[in-house]
């Protein structure tokens, strides 16, 4: 992985332990280094391994051997910055092996014994970083800083020392401002690190445990994966609101329905077949049973998908919308298995007008999730009046929408043509 380094590094340096993506090469030393990553996922490793090769000079974190003397240490509170940054099981401290540097507390600052100098700052006191000038920074989970933007601003003015000043931010993503801007910016470099990823290291049995109980859930992809997740604004549902409907264990069923938003076209190109299947409950709950939404390049592929659903689940009905489609609809379903009751049904409205209902039903409790389906959350919490970002169609939305409408035809209130063919 760093042939290039090798050499030059001493025996035992953590590059012959580290996973790639602590410890690329990072060609063209970026100003700002950002990296996200899930609980245990080597954060603050690869952080503290940052500032202890910055102030000896070890590659490749450095050019040309050269180190740098003034850095700066941002944390959320200065108890963090101390109790994880510095002396932490994974701090610069631990990290240091042969060049340990002194903690001196009453000058909030670390002495390495070449010289090099880091002092202390918390999110806590934006202005204790006007006037301090550095040559580099580690920020440690800057999504969780009380004034993130006037301390994030503070310190760029003070990283104005040295040939090329520098950056590392590792944080739990969470979707505000400060991190989706530096997200957006092209000359920020971004790395990801997910908690599986540094198992090895972990207690035994963790990862197992972690992603049975959060595995797929919006935390869990937040925790876990290190994912940016947020809402849209203008968004029929939020995250919490899909996350407030997950249902730990799936009650008796009166009906069940498989619905079905076909493709416009069998072209490789065109949007994936909607699959979704829901049943209703003795409380007139509908619970979301299953995604298996497809890509399929020739129709038979989705219809097939979509009747194998209804016989795994002992469904009542498949639920086809045939407004692209037709008669041809049907007609692939039959082919597929000739014995399925399908129901068609045809759209009036506009999407967002037919979705609004499904969505107040959610508002209410009365549409629950059987489990964590992340492709359809990603798409509901994307959907917004325009549809969804980038133009895409939204194919497990739609699918979900007729589900819904047809298990409670009463709440939904959209006029449209209904048949019966066996």
């Amino acid at each position: 992985m760093l042939g290039l380094y090798g050499a030059k590094l001493a025996d035992g340096h953590w590059w012959s332990q580290a996973r790639e993506p602590q410890y690329p090469l990072l060609l063209g030393q970026p100003a700002t280094w950002l990296v996200t990553g899930g609980r245990g996922g080597g954060k603050t490793r690869l952080g503290a391994e940052w500032v202890n090769a910055v102030a000896r000079g070890l590659p490749p974190f450095t050019v040309s051997g050269r180190r740098h003397n003034l850095i700066a240490l941002v944390g959320e509170t200065l108890s963090d910055v101390r109790e994880v940054m510095i002396e932490g099981p994974s701090g610069i401290r631990a990290t240091a092996r042969d060049n340990v540097a002194r903690y001196e507390p009453s000058r909030r600052r670390l002495v390495w014994r070449n010289g090099a100098v880091a002092h202390v700052f918390s999110s806590e006191d934006p202005e204790s970083l006007r006037g301090p000038q550095f040559e580099a920074a580690w920020c440690d989970e800057l999504a969780k800083w009380k004034n993130a933007q006037a301390t994030f601003d503070m310190l760029q003015f003070g990283l104005r020392l040295g040939i090329l000043p520098r950056q590392v931010i590792t944080t739990t993503p969470r979707p505000t401002k400060l991190m989706k801007r530096l997200i957006a910016d092209p000359k920020v470099i971004v790395t990801r690190l997910a908690t599986v990823g540094n198992a090895e290291n972990l207690a035994s049995g963790f990862i197992a445990a972690i992603n049975e109980r959060f595995g797929g859930t919006q935390l869990g992809r937040q925790e876990l994966e290190g994912e940016l997740i947020e809402d849209r604004e203008d968004g029929l549902w939020t995250r919490g609101l899909v996350e407030a409907a997950y249902l730990a264990e799936i009650p008796e069923l009166r009906r069940i329905v498989v619905a079905v938003d076909p493709p416009a076209s069998a072209r490789k190109s065109s949007d994936a077949c909607g699959i979704v299947a829901c049943g209703l409950d003795g409380q007139g709950r509908v619970i979301v049973l299953a995604d298996a939404t497809v890509k399929a390049a020739r129709p038979q592929d989705w219809a097939n998908a979509a009747v194998n659903l209804f016989h795994l689940l002992e469904a009542d009905c498949i639920v086809a919308e045939v407004n692209q489609g037709g008669d041809m609809v049907s007609a692939v379903i039959r082919a597929a298995d000739a014995s399925v009751p399908v129901r068609t049904v045809r759209a009036r409205r506009g999407k967002w007008t037919r979705a609004e209902p499904v969505a107040m039903l959610y508002q209410q409790g009365r549409v629950l999730h059987a489990g964590r389906f992340a492709a359809l959350e990603d798409e509901m919490c994307d959907f917004g009046i325009d549809g969804l970002s980038g133009g895409r169609s939204p194919d497990r939305v739609d699918a979900l929408v007729w589900a819904v409408s047809e298990l409670m035809p009463d709440r939904y209130s959209e006029p449209r043509v209904r048949t019966l063919s066996e």
